[in-house]
């Protein structure tokens, strides 16, 4: 399969007053054209700050300062990547939402809770799709059926083609505030909410008309995680990176959400990033996964040879905390506790942690080393 998104030697740091927290640190990961990819690992090792980096949203004190962030658009295989640690902010902003879109983990957050459901899913439309948008309305103004005033409608089209050309020209600008004029860019925002309803009502809500008219507070935590998803969607993005999309949903939703990702994933999109602390929604949803543990990646593999053969101390030790069916005795825990970033540990990470750890393990950090196809761990003991 052709590359996606990679990212290589990735280094993240947050400068706080106990001092340099290293989140990340040289962080090679790459995900493929066509797949679910899920990112796992405790609390705190640094998923949700990769995904950040990826998208350049890593807020003071943290700040990216190394590696690459190589972006793949299409998936011929010959095409030349983009590095968007080398883009400015403005080629961001127009990526993100459109091709690549992302799922927080807490709607609250991601929802305004002073604009109406329809404001905010159009916002992704007024913002990415205003040429397109323009551009069908031109074609309903030269439509027979179009009853517009003749003259009106000879300014309204100027205006469209005006947009369709350069959307933030001074010109627009004005005429939005000039009454008589206004309804150009009313007949936008109609059109926009027309297809704010459209991803809603694809995403199976009822009664999308009304939903648009409602405020966050007037729905419950699955509807809002919808609408988020609905927001994340509505420009048919390339990426999808979920970030604990679930944890904060009863069982129930929890459900409803991943078989909704699973049926967008067939229809909507090309690839998703999946950021989870459970491995029984990685096992149920995900192509390949990536192990996390203390800001390092531990290994990458396809997701049936990981279950059936996990390499590394680390991910065997995730794997035997999970509760089975035919669980007898105790679980097994994983002695000690997730070191201290602003002093992590020589050399790999988790050597405090593992019966397998040798004195080279102290030393320096494992290189990621292939083991079977598609298979790789970065362990001394693996490779040994």
């Amino acid at each position: 399969m052709a590359k996606l998104l990679e990212t290589v030697d990735l280094v993240t740091n947050f400068y706080t007053y106990e001092g340099v927290v290293k989140a990340l640190d040289h962080v090679s990961l790459s995900l493929d054209h066509g797949i679910t990819f899920g990112l796992v690992g405790e609390s705190g090792c640094g998923k949700s700050v990769t995904v950040r980096s990826m998208m350049r949203i890593i807020q003071e004190p943290g700040k990216v300062e190394g590696g690459q962030i190589l972006f793949y658009p299409t998936d011929d295989g010959n095409a030349k990547p983009t590095d968007l640690l080398r883009q400015s902010e403005s080629y961001m902003r127009a990526l993100r939402g459109d091709s690549i879109s992302m799922i927080f983990q807490e709607p609250n957050a991601a929802l305004n809770p002073i604009m109406s459901i329809g404001d905010q899913v159009s916002e992704s439309f007024l913002f990415h799709r205003k040429v397109e948008m323009c551009n069908k309305i031109n074609a309903d103004l030269n439509a027979a059926e179009c009853r517009t005033f003749y003259p009106l409608k000879k300014i309204l089209q100027a205006l469209y083609r005006t947009a369709e050309k350069k959307p933030d020209a001074w010109i627009l600008k004005v005429m939005s505030r000039i009454p008589f004029l206004k309804i150009w860019d009313r007949r936008l925002r109609r059109e926009a909410l027309r297809r704010s309803i459209d991803i809603i009502e694809k995403l199976g809500i009822a009664n999308a008309t009304e939903i648009v008219r409602r405020y966050p507070h007037n729905l419950s935590g699955g509807m809002k995680q919808r609408i988020v998803i609905a927001i994340a969607l509505a420009c048919h993005p390339i990426l999808l990176i979920a970030d604990e999309a679930t944890s904060n949903l009863d069982v129930t939703i929890q459900a409803q959400i991943l078989e909704l990702l699973r049926e967008l994933k067939q229809t909507e999109i090309s690839s998703v990033l999946l950021i989870t602390h459970d491995l029984g929604i990685v096992a149920e949803t995900c192509d390949r996964v990536g192990v996390m543990y203390a800001g390092n990646l531990c290994e990458v593999a396809d997701i049936k040879d990981l279950f059936r053969s996990p390499q590394h101390p680390y991910t065997r030790a995730l794997l035997n905390s999970v509760p089975r069916l035919s669980q007898e005795g105790e679980l097994q825990s994983i002695e000690g506790s997730v070191p201290n970033l602003v002093t992590p540990p020589s050399g790999c990470r988790f050597h405090p942690r593992c019966p397998h750890a040798m004195e080279v393990c102290r030393e320096e950090f494992p290189e990621m080393k292939a083991v079977a196809k598609n298979h790789s761990v970065a362990c001394y003991w693996v490779n040994r």
